[in-house]
């Protein structure tokens, strides 16, 4: 795991269950990670903010790629403190169609829960958890704000499952 930002917390490492939440998405519908558990395997992305380069470039990355990260074994779930309201605009300007979560308020607490908050900048940072039926983590990256990830891991973690 590349890690060397300023976090709260350590993030959970794999093998650890991954603590649940409910958010909202772009749409104003409320998702609940336990609701996946025994149905399918989640890939949780965590990223900064919606229309900056990085994010915007990490984000097309998945939606060009999204039969491989929604599909009946698995959900895709990007979040970031963003509000819903900026979500939604984000999400219609890059035709994203897959559930982007707002950790708006109270402010990060799921980034805070999974340990990729940055206090200092006050969002999160690139952090992501492969997740498995049963709500436990089986792979984590959590990278600094200006170095985006490689999809192929994602994918690669996936087939490990």
């Amino acid at each position: 795991m590349a890690r060397s930002a300023p976090l709260r917390n350590e993030p959970p490492a794999a093998g650890d269950t991954a603590p649940d939440f409910t958010l909202r998405t772009q749409h104003g519908e409320t998702v609940r990670l336990a609701e996946l558990r025994g149905e399918r395997n989640t890939v949780l992305v965590f990223f900064p903010f919606a229309f900056t380069s990085v994010c915007t470039g990490e984000l097309r990355a998945l939606r060009d790629a999204q039969s491989r990260f929604v599909n009946d074994d698995v959900q895709l779930l990007a979040v970031s403190c963003d509000s819903m309201h900026a979500l939604r605009v984000f999400s219609e300007q890059e035709r994203i169609d897959y559930p982007l979560l707002s950790d708006f308020w109270p402010h990060g607490n799921v980034s805070r829960a999974y340990g990729v908050f940055d206090d200092e900048k006050g969002c999160a940072v690139r952090g992501t958890f492969v997740i498995d039926k049963n709500g436990v983590i089986r792979w984590v990256v959590v990278n600094d704000l200006p170095d985006a990830r490689d999809l192929n891991d994602y994918v690669k973690a996936l087939e490990s499952l």
